[in-house]
C-alpha cells in the first residue's frame, strides 16, 4: 500500500485528540518542536475566543520513532485537552443553525446535540495540523515549501501584490500579523471589522491562500477521477469545518474570461534557470504565466501550486438565530456557547496542513520508497529524467 494516510479521533471537550499517520518512510528525523510551532500558529489570530486562552496544544508522539527518527511503522500521537469537561457540560435543548447539530441528530437518532457537536467541532483540526506538521517535514526534506496567508476578511482584501512584495520575508511578515496576512494596512481595517462584529454579537469569514513551491510536474494523474490532484486538494480543503469554496489559480475569475487570456503559454526555460521557488527548475519547460495555479489535467505542472479557500462566518452567534426547541417545538433563539468572532487565521494554518498531507500522499504514491534514502534517490532520478523530456 503506497501513499500517506491519516486518521483522527476524539471530542472537543474529551480527554484528548488522537491521530495516526501511516506511510511515512523510515529515516526521517522529526522535529516535534516544529510541529508544536504549527499548533501554536493555529491558536493565533485577532478575534479568537476563550478556548484559546485555556489550551496550549502540544503533540505527544506515542509510536513510530526511535530516538526521534521514523521507523516506517505507523506514527500515533495525541494532543491533550485541558478543557476536559465533556461529562459536565449541559445538553443544549435546540440545534444551532449552520452547525452539524440538527442533521447529525437526525442521522444518528440523537436528541442531544452535544453528541454531535463534540466531534463536529473545529477543535478536531488540531490533529490535522499535527499530522500536517509531520508531513511538512518530509516535504521540506525534498525542497518543497507550503505557505498559507490570509487574503480577505469580510470583503477587506490585502493588496494584490502582497505576496510578491513580501518576497523572502513572507514568514517574518506573517508572524507579525494578527490575521496572518502580508499586508499591515489591511490588518488595521480587519481589526476594526472584528471589533464591530463583536459589538453586534456577529461573526466574520473570509479567504486565505495556500501556495506550494518546488513541486515536480506529474503528481496526481488523469487516468481516473480519483487520481486527479485538483479534486483531492479541493476535497481536503472543503473537509475543514466551515469551508464553502475552493479556487485553483484564477478560479472563478477564469470563467469570465476568454480562453486566450486564461491558459498559460508553454516555452523552453533558459538553461540553468532557477524555478519560481528558487533552486533548480524541474525539466526544460516553463509556463509564461500561472493562471492554472500549478495544476493541469489533474496533475502538477511544475509551476507554483496556488489555491484559495473560502471560510463562512462561524455559525455560533451571540445574538442568536431562530431555532426550534426539541421537546416543545417552539421557536427559540439558538443556544450560544463560547466561540470566536473569526477563526480565519487559524483556518489558513489548517488548510496549509491539509495541503501538506495531500502532497505528501501524492509524492509517496509516485516515488514510493520504504526509507527516506530510497525516496530521495527516486526524486533525483526523476529530476534527471525530465531533463530529456
Amino acid at each position: 500500500m503506497s501513499g500517506l494516510r491519516w486518521r483522527s479521533a476524539g471530542e472537543s471537550h474529551g480527554p484528548s485528540l488522537v491521530g495516526i499517520v501511516e506511510g511515512m518512510p523510515a529515516g526521517l528525523e522529526l522535529d516535534l518542536e516544529g510541529v508544536d510551532r504549527d499548533l501554536a500558529r493555529r491558536q493565533l489570530g485577532y478575534g479568537r475566543g476563550g478556548r484559546m486562552k485555556i489550551e496550549t496544544d502540544r503533540v505527544e508522539l506515542l509510536s513510530g520513532v526511535k530516538q526521534g527518527v521514523t521507523l516506517g511503522s505507523p506514527l500515533a500521537f495525541l494532543v491533550r485537552n485541558k478543557d476536559h469537561v465533556i461529562d459536565r457540560l449541559p445538553v443544549p435543548g435546540d440545534p444551532r443553525p449552520g452547525h452539524a447539530d440538527l442533521a447529525g441528530c437526525q442521522k444518528h437518532g440523537h436528541r442531544d446535540p452535544r453528541a454531535v457537536l463534540e466531534r463536529a467541532s473545529a477543535r478536531e483540526t488540531a490533529v490535522r495540523v499535527a499530522a500536517g506538521g509531520i508531513a511538512r517535514q518530509l516535504l521540506e526534506r525534498l525542497g518543497v515549501e507550503v505557505f498559507a496567508h490570509t487574503v480577505e476578511l469580510r470583503g477587506i482584501a490585502v493588496r494584490p501584490d502582497a505576496l510578491e512584495a513580501a518576497g523572502e520575508g513572507r514568514h517574518e511578515l506573517r508572524s507579525k500579523s494578527d490575521f496572518l496576512s502580508l499586508d499591515p494596512a489591511a490588518d488595521e481595517a480587519m481589526r476594526a471589522a472584528v471589533d464591530e462584529a463583536k459589538a453586534g454579537g456577529d461573526t466574520l469569514g473570509g479567504v486565505y491562500e495556500v501556495l506550494a513551491w518546488g513541486l515536480p510536474p506529474g503528481l496526481g494523474g488523469y487516468a481516473s477521477f480519483d487520481q486527479r490532484l485538483t479534486g483531492r486538494l479541493a476535497g481536503a480543503l472543503l473537509s475543514i469545518p466551515a469551508h464553502k469554496g475552493v479556487e485553483v489559480g484564477l478560479g472563478f475569475a477564469g470563467s469570465r474570461l476568454p480562453g486566450s487570456r486564461v491558459h498559460d503559454p508553454i516555452e523552453l526555460a533558459p538553461k540553468g534557470e532557477a524555478s519560481s521557488a528558487g533552486g533548480r527548475r524541474w525539466g526544460r519547460f516553463r509556463r509564461r504565466t500561472n493562471h492554472a495555479g500549478g495544476l493541469e489535467g489533474g496533475m502538477t505542472n511544475g509551476e507554483v501550486l496556488r489555491l484559495r479557500a473560502a471560510m463562512k462566518p462561524i455559525p455560533t452567534l451571540r445574538q442568536g438565530l431562530d431555532s426550534v426547541d426539541f421537546e416543545s417545538g417552539e421557536t427559540v433563539h439558538a443556544t450560544w456557547q463560547r466561540s470566536d468572532i473569526t477563526a480565519l487565521p487559524a483556518a489558513g494554518v489548517v488548510g496549509e496542513a491539509m495541503v501538506c498531507l495531500v502532497l505528501g500522499d501524492a509524492i509517496l504514491e509516485k516515488f514510493g520508497g520504504d526509507s527516506l534514502a530510497q525516496l530521495e534517490r527516486a526524486w533525483e532520478s526523476y529530476r534527471a529524467e525530465l531533463e530529456g523530456v
